[in-house]
């Protein structure tokens, strides 16, 4: 009983290193893309090219995040987080005195590939570093600080970015990434280097590929399934994954280890994590082309919208994760899933032009309540999966899944969303006896004002009232409330899977490599 207090002192600073490092890959990427507007115009950046500013850090992370965990199991998890949270420093530093487009876009390159080292190391750290009988515990307190993080941040650098310019965002991820690694430096442990690995350059090429190529096509699909933009990219993503999945299959030192498939805990925790990122990232891009366009909220509201929840949400994160230990992650995992799910189902009941704001705030806490509960016991039954020496592999497959469904949720959201606006505007135009041609050219500046990058509003709010004799505000409440109606399904079905494929029960032996 007496080293409780000794094991639990150990364990939080641990759990805070890892948190912080953790937790950078979230906050950068979207304080930037919640001001981007400011640094678009001061750096005079295309139009064309706002959207890949935005997500640079993010294409990058998703390309490059399996061969980091495979690389971290090689090299020591330790070293390479210290190394992913240093880059970042300084890169993000040197962010902050970009004289243009140009010199911010190759930081921001530069940043996505330090931040792949910080995605899934520290939840594969936590492994190695806390005894596993705490470690649904850690896993809980780990998402909690990340969600008080990102629930505080977007307002702090609002004001801050209003009282001393844009610039300012780049100080955010290093200010953590030193505290992380002094914490990293001093309390986490080592992992044990498996000797004799080798990187599996071609497997982690070929799924890098494939990831960018889907991401890229995705995008695409904006703007006509039909153009080669969209179909050439995601037949090489089709391509790709094949080839990779034969290269895996023959490769003596593979860089995933596909058995890992055949647990059907593994397969639906990976379900799980890439249906809660889609749906968390997708909700935040439509969520501002509504409350932009529909509701004119400024920005700054929009961010408070998301903090009333936040302490909620954190102390709920680390009662999931005292479940998960207790019971078993199944369970816990079809909850958070069915929490998101009537998140999905209140925006679909209640959209309107007239919608009453606080509606906005349950909406919002839901979806980042169920997708934090769900990522808690998805990390728990993840990294149970791993194999002494692949902990780090294993963790950034998890992630890997989680930055695709971050990446692909926007552009999913918009594609479903424009489709039944345009039906919507189509319809009214109709009941009012416009043309089809006379009701295109009114919203034709609407349509092209859409986001083409997660976190970004471009819509002008004047544009719905400019549509003449139309009630695009309506239209667009109601293609957004079927868009909310057909996304639940997907968190509805993944729960019911994990409720029927996963065990009730923990075991109560200790799983291999613990």
């Amino acid at each position: 009983m007496a080293e409780a207090p000794s094991t639990a002192a150990r364990t939080v600073p641990v759990v805070l290193a890892l948190a912080l490092a953790f937790t950078v890959t979230v906050v950068d990427p979207l304080v930037l893309s919640l001001n981007l507007p400011e640094v678009s115009r001061a750096l005079h950046v295309p139009p064309q090219a706002v959207g890949l500013l935005g997500g640079a850090a993010t294409l990058v992370m998703a390309a490059s995040v399996l061969a980091a965990g495979r690389l971290g199991d090689a090299v020591g998890l330790k070293r390479l987080l210290m190394l992913g949270l240093t880059v970042v420093t300084v890169v993000d530093l040197l962010s902050m005195l970009s004289p243009g487009f140009g010199f911010l876009l190759a930081m921001r390159l530069l940043t996505g590939l330090g931040m792949t080292a910080l995605l899934g190391v520290p939840l594969a750290l936590l492994k190695v570093s806390v005894p596993p009988e705490k470690r649904p515990m850690a896993i809980g307190g780990l998402m909690a600080v990340d969600v008080v993080l990102c629930g505080l941040m977007p307002v702090f650098t609002g004001w801050a970015v209003s009282a001393v310019g844009w610039r300012f965002l780049f100080l955010i991820a290093p200010m953590l990434c030193l505290v992380s690694l002094w914490l990293t430096a001093r309390y986490v442990q080592e992992s044990p280097v498996q000797e004799g690995g080798r990187l599996d350059v071609a497997g982690v090429s070929l799924i890098g590929v494939t990831l960018l190529a889907l991401v890229v096509g995705l995008a695409a699909a904006q703007n006509g399934v039909s153009r080669p933009e969209t179909w050439v990219p995601l037949l090489i993503s089709a391509v790709t994954v094949v080839l990779f999945v034969l290269r895996e299959r023959r490769a003596l030192d593979p860089a995933l280890d596909l058995t890992l498939f055949r647990s059907a805990p593994f397969c639906v925790a990976l379900a799980a994590t890439l249906t809660l990122n889609f749906l968390i990232a997708g909700l935040s891009i439509v969520l501002g082309q509504f409350g932009t366009a529909v509701l004119s909220l400024s920005p700054e509201t929009l961010g408070l919208l998301y903090l009333p929840g936040t302490v909620l949400i954190a102390g709920a994160v680390i009662t999931a994760g005292r479940l998960v230990g207790k019971y078993a992650p199944g369970p816990v995992m079809a909850t958070g899933l069915l929490v998101m799910a009537a998140s999905g189902l209140l925006l679909a009941g209640t959209a309107g032009p007239r919608m009453a704001l606080w509606l906005l705030v349950p909406t919002i806490w839901m979806c980042n309540l169920g997708s934090v509960v769900a990522s808690a016991s998805v990390s728990e039954t993840v990294l149970s999966q791993a194999p002494p020496g692949r902990s780090g592999t294993v963790a950034s497959v998890q992630m890997a899944f989680a930055v695709t469904g971050s990446a692909v949720g926007p552009t999913v959201y918009l594609l479903i969303l424009n489709s039944l606006f345009h039906r919507q505007w189509l319809n009214d135009a109709e009941a009012r006896g416009l043309s089809a041609a006379q009701a295109g050219q009114a919203v034709d500046a609407v349509r092209s004002g859409m986001a083409r990058s997660p976190g970004l509003t471009v819509y002008d709010p004047n544009l719905l009232r400019q549509a003449s004799g139309l009630d695009l505000g309506l239209d667009f409440s109601n293609g957004l409330r079927l868009t909310m109606l057909i996304v639940s399904v997907l968190p509805l079905v993944v729960a019911m899977l994990a409720l029927l494929l996963m065990p009730r029960r923990n075991k109560p032996a200790e799983e291999p490599g613990s």
